[in-house]
């Protein structure tokens, strides 16, 4: 039997509704809309629209229950670790942007309390200046002591749907506020960070029913919602077309999240030197990754060119960036802290590599192939190492999310890595979506294994194959091998 269901996706610069449409051997999607998701710039800092936010989910859920009048349920799923505050059921100020400036001050001083080794003994997760810990250690003398409720991002909007509250626990689990080795809040933690215990909501899994979509949001009678993989990553990873379990995935967008799924976390003093972070999956699973700088590098780049009318567009620079003779690549670090703010990408570029004496690309073609060289080399190391952490083999590696139509980039990361790369689906975090919310409807049956046959019955991944590695690979190539063949 075919269930209709609607996955709400919003990634960090656009949000969608798609209709999923879902039996036990298939799963087709259909796009319905797709809203801009731009950040708001105030005198006290970086923003989310989070009022506009919602009413695009609404107009985009009610125009996919016209366009499908048998809808069953909604999932919202989302990028993590950002929070509104409320009282009394009612949001306080506006939501901040994880790439506001607060952040770093904030993670300084949470470390005088508890160092990093010791909170990543805690909770099992590499150091991110934004993780909602630190921002909330940064909330701790303006609106926290106001408020009496905390919702990080779909869990705030799955509210205005249905008023119900609840924390959904893939998400939850990027907070920083999780026991790593049961999952809960972290009490103890709380305390000692002077955060309010009573602040957190109760945690769900996904697949759990949360309750009825409300009738005066116009949509058909017995929609419900029904909570899944709402951190978007946990939800890209249910919808790797993986057979077998020797495959390491890259979920690629505005961030790129390069790892492996295992069966419990890895919190050793190698695995935080590494920094590597353990975050909860769908069915219990562990997301064992780093998070890598993504395509936010080149998007921005491409901003700027364009702010400064140089009307350059995203084909034409890759088709120009594959021409570059490869002596002219220039890698650099993707991972400092300089690229984390939207500004100048190319001209904080150019400053990385003259401090260091280092030629700095010369136009936006050479800049451009060093950007997808330079993330090419970051997925490399970082899988090299999830390969000696885990003692795991990889075998194949799959890319899934827009960057997976990036032509350029997925045949460097083949190349970089040596192993084949599965590029696709696309829209995997909606496939993941659905299909959560299909197995909770009784279209689907059985274990994550089961769902991801029907994503590999249902899409056909484009394969990039390694080719021979170039003098400039091999220098690039610095790292220990791990266990990559």
């Amino acid at each position: 039997m075919t269930r209709t269901v609607a996955a709400v996706d919003l990634g960090a610069s656009s949000g969608r509704v798609i209709l999923g449409h879902v039996d036990a051997r298939r799963v087709e999607l259909e796009p319905v809309t797709r809203f801009a998701n731009t950040p708001v710039s105030t005198m006290d800092g970086l923003h989310w629209n989070i009022l506009g936010l919602f009413g695009s989910v609404v107009d985009g859920l009610r125009a996919a229950a016209r366009r499908a009048p048998e809808l069953r349920s909604v999932g919202v799923d989302s990028w993590a670790v950002d929070y509104a505050l409320l009282r009394a059921g009612r949001v306080l100020g506006t939501p901040y942007h994880y790439r506001d400036a607060r952040n770093a001050p904030a993670a300084d001083e949470t470390h005088r309390t508890v160092a990093f080794a010791e909170l990543y003994r805690a909770n099992g997760l590499q150091y991110l200046p934004f993780t909602t810990v630190y921002q909330l250690v940064a909330e701790r003398d303006a609106l926290l002591p106001f408020a009496d409720r905390l919702l990080l991002i779909p869990d705030v909007l799955g509210y205005w749907l249905t008023g119900r509250m609840a924390a959904e626990r893939t998400n939850a689990s990027t907070t920083g506020l999780l026991r790593i080795d049961d999952g809960e809040w972290n009490e103890e933690l709380l305390r000692r960070l002077s955060i309010p215990v009573d602040i957190l909501p109760g945690l769900i899994e996904p697949g759990t029913t949360i309750g009825p979509i409300r009738p005066e949001l116009g949509l058909p009678d017995g929609v419900e919602l029904v909570a899944v993989g709402s951190h978007d990553t946990a939800s890209a990873v249910v919808a790797v077309p993986a057979t077998d379990d020797d495959f390491a995935y890259i979920s690629s967008g505005t961030w790129s999240l390069v790892g492996l799924e295992l069966d419990a976390p890895i919190v050793t003093d190698a695995s935080r030197e590494a920094n590597f972070t353990n975050e909860r999956g769908v069915d219990g699973r562990i997301r064992f990754l780093r998070n890598v700088s993504g395509l936010w590098l080149l998007t921005e780049a491409l901003r700027a060119w364009n702010d400064a009318g140089r009307s350059l567009d995203l084909e034409s620079m890759l088709d120009a960036a594959s021409a570059v003779d490869p002596a002219r690549v220039v890698l650099f670090d993707t991972e400092d802290p300089r690229f984390i703010p939207p500004g100048d990408m190319a001209g904080r570029i150019r400053d990385w590599c003259v401090e260091r004496g280092i030629r700095p690309p010369d136009g936006p073609a050479e800049t451009v192939r060093s950007i997808m060289e330079s993330l090419a080399e970051a997925y490399a190391i970082s899988l090299r190492q999830a390969a000696t952490l885990s003692g795991r083999d990889i075998r194949t590696v799959h890319i899934v999310g827009g960057g997976s139509r990036n032509r350029l980039m997925c045949q460097l990361t083949a190349d970089r890595t040596g192993l084949p790369v599965l590029a696709g689906p696309v829209e995997a975090t909606a496939i993941g979506n659905v299909l959560v919310q299909a197995r909770a409807l009784g279209a689907v049956s059985g274990s994550l294994e089961s769902l991801r046959a029907v994503v590999a019955a249902s899409v056909q991944p484009v394969r990039y194959q390694p080719r021979p590695r170039t003098a400039a690979v091999r220098a690039a190539s610095h790292q220990p091998e791990g266990r990559l063949p």
